[in-house]
């Protein structure tokens, strides 16, 4: 059924990712998938522009951001009861939903499985970074709560 299964992870909530995770392991072990975590990390240098920190000191913040991040994605990726060989991940800089969509496109994934917080008036029944994914994506999306 899938070959592919995308997994947007926000490192911050667990709730969300543990809830993503069950759905996209259970998922892969039924059709023999590849799952593949991704993590955005916001983008420093418009702080940097915008109110004239010290470049070296954010460039070295964002460093330290994308080893932590990818510390803890390993950290997830050794509690799932998957083989580790169908398992991957990737940090980058920039929007969640922007990055999330290129990643799909640039691994081929098939299917998009997110967790959502529950939605306020303001993001009309989805969280905002699973509604723009879900607004934007060319593959199917799997919203989980």
């Amino acid at each position: 059924m899938y070959k592919t299964i995308l997994v947007p992870v926000d490192i911050s909530e667990d709730v969300l990712t543990d809830n993503a995770l069950k759905h996209a392991i259970y998922l892969a072990k039924i059709s023999d998938a590849k799952i593949h975590l991704f993590h955005s990390v916001p983008d420093v240098s418009r702080f940097s522009m915008s109110y004239s920190y010290h470049y070296d000191l954010l460039s070295s913040f964002a460093k330290k951001a994308l080893e932590r991040s990818e510390e803890q994605l390993k950290e997830i990726i050794e509690k799932i009861d998957y083989p580790s060989d169908k398992i991957s991940y990737k940090v980058e800089f920039g929007s969640p939903r922007d990055k999330v969509l290129s990643e799909a496109e640039a691994i081929d994934a098939d299917l998009i499985v997110i967790g959502s917080r529950n939605p306020s008036i303001s993001t009309h029944l989805l969280g905002s970074n699973a509604s723009g994914i879900v607004s934007y994506a060319k593959i199917s999306v799997l919203v989980v709560r």
